[in-house]
């Protein structure tokens, strides 16, 4: 079975896929229904869960995929082949793995970033008690990037602001205003809600079901959408702490948006957050691990073009089929050479986190 045929071109595709090779090797699957949206295709949506290894181990790994929806095609692919292929039996003394298939099956199935209530899940994790964070700078930029059209006068308008916006402030700064997360704009881009969404807290009572009595715990998380074509960047989240840890279990090129070494901006909220939060007792190795697809522009343009087209346009248009594709190809490149590149480091990684795990 060729590498490509591991991965799918819809979520309902990815899930049976899943479904059936954890089936074909004997796994039992815990399914938690999102009863608050549906699928592209009309389908029930769910956050999958399949557990190799024993029940009482210490150490445990969660491989998930779909945090950012339609970026789940990565991940997946690479949780069904290493299942497909028969990886992971003869894991470590006292280690397991955790597949989380579809973290956001919603934005998975609708191939969106963001969830049915337009909430980023790596901006959800906050404790709303102590109040939402500020991004003054995001209040600057909304209106050029959602603008009142998409191909218009208002649309000209906004690109020229941008760009006076790059050249006095720089790429960076932009990228961090839009990118760093915002509690202000509900129908804004990067939106980390108001409240803990379904996925935050179903992926907080899977981490404390699995990794409740760890002694420690990694987290595999797959992104794409940053970086050059098909290279699959290690980016540490969490603890600074704990990043020479990553660094003595992945290399040197483990980068962490702290340091000013990753090509992602500094974020608040991510899922990393629920995680160690569900398992306090734990040592936690946290990872991102992010592909890239297309020039960091084209990225941002196709979020926004999906943004506006939720709110402000006709998804059954000949522009709304245009842009579905633009952030389909954003998220996932549909080629056997990006694909072997996934898998090939994506399963180098996994097998570097639980060499780590076991020397911890």
């Amino acid at each position: 079975m060729s590498i490509s045929s591991n991965f799918s071109a819809t979520y309902a595709e990815a899930r049976a896929k899943f479904l059936e090779a954890c089936m074909n090797r004997g796994l039992e699957v815990e399914s938690h229904h999102n009863d608050k949206a549906r699928g592209a295709e009309g389908e029930d949506l769910y956050m999958d869960v399949a557990r190799l290894g024993p029940d009482e181990a210490k150490k445990v790994l969660f491989v998930s995929s779909g945090t950012h929806g339609g970026e789940g095609f990565c991940g997946s692919g690479v949780q069904i082949g290493m299942l497909r292929e028969g990886m992971l039996k003869d894991l470590p003394d006292d280690v397991a793995v955790v597949f989380i298939h579809a973290v956001n099956p919603y934005g998975f199935s609708h191939i969106r970033r963001v969830n049915e209530d337009n909430i980023d899940l790596n901006r959800n994790f906050l404790d709303y008690a102590e109040g939402l964070p500020e991004n003054p700078e995001y209040a600057e930029v909304h209106d050029m990037i959602v603008p009142d059209d998409w191909g218009g006068p208002a649309f000209k308008k906004a690109e020229e602001d941008i760009q006076t916006y790059i050249a006095k402030n720089g790429l960076g700064p932009f990228q961090q205003a839009v990118t760093g997360g915002q509690h202000i704009r509900a129908n804004g881009l990067f939106f980390g809600g108001f409240e803990p969404a379904w996925s935050n807290k179903t992926l907080r009572a899977i981490v404390t079901k699995h990794a409740g009595n760890a002694t420690h715990f990694a987290m595999m998380d797959f992104h794409t959408g940053l970086g050059p074509y098909g290279h699959g960047e290690l980016i540490y989240v969490g603890d600074p702490e704990g990043l020479p840890r990553a660094i003595d279990w992945y290399g040197d090129d483990v980068t962490s948006p702290e340091a000013g070494t990753s090509t992602s901006a500094v974020v608040r909220g991510t899922i990393n957050i629920g995680m160690c939060e569900s398992a306090p007792q734990a040592q936690a190795t946290c990872t991102a691990i992010e592909y890239g697809t297309k020039p960091i522009l084209e990225v941002l343009n196709a979020l926004r073009a999906d943004n506006w087209l939720y709110a402000k346009g006709d998804l059954d248009s000949d522009q709304g089929r245009t842009i579905k594709k633009e952030v389909r190809d954003a998220f996932y490149c549909d080629f056997d050479d990006w694909k072997q590149m996934i898998w090939e480091r994506g399963i180098s990684v996994v097998d570097m986190a639980i060499k780590g795990l076991a020397k911890s």
